[in-house]
């Protein structure tokens, strides 16, 4: 499982601005994709848009077109939806000819909630 970053934006900021300042390394996995809290997870996560995971799984669309008669939902709103998921790391876009079609990325989500601070944890699989 990829541990993913939980880090509010203002603990983000000081952190990039340390090390532009060259006070510490960045950290190793400041290329891979955060978020500011749980919430905007359970966001991204409606019910909807796992079943739309669901359907790219198991159906494959070939192209985002495809994608649209399957799920019923407008096109406009698909590639907004998509574009999201795919800077969250759950989808791929993979060139098909002139094409992309989303792969699913993801096989499991796993949060670990701190209640008692905001050192949440995020693991996928």
């Amino acid at each position: 499982m990829t541990k993913y970053k939980v880090q509010n934006l203002r603990s983000l900021r000081e952190e990039m601005k340390a090390v532009a300042r060259g006070e510490r390394a960045a950290p190793a996995d400041a290329g891979k994709p955060s978020f500011n809290s749980v919430d905007t997870l359970v966001r991204l996560l409606t019910p909807a848009n796992r079943q739309l995971l669901a359907i790219i799984r198991d159906r494959k669309p070939q192209s985002v077109a495809e994608l649209v008669q399957m799920s019923g939902r407008a096109q406009p709103n698909l590639t907004r939806t998509l574009a999201k998921m795919a800077s969250a790391g759950f989808i791929t876009m993979k060139a098909v000819g002139r094409r992309k079609a989303p792969i699913v990325a993801v096989k499991k989500i796993v949060v670990e909630i701190d209640p008692y601070s905001d050192r949440d944890r995020l693991k996928i699989a």
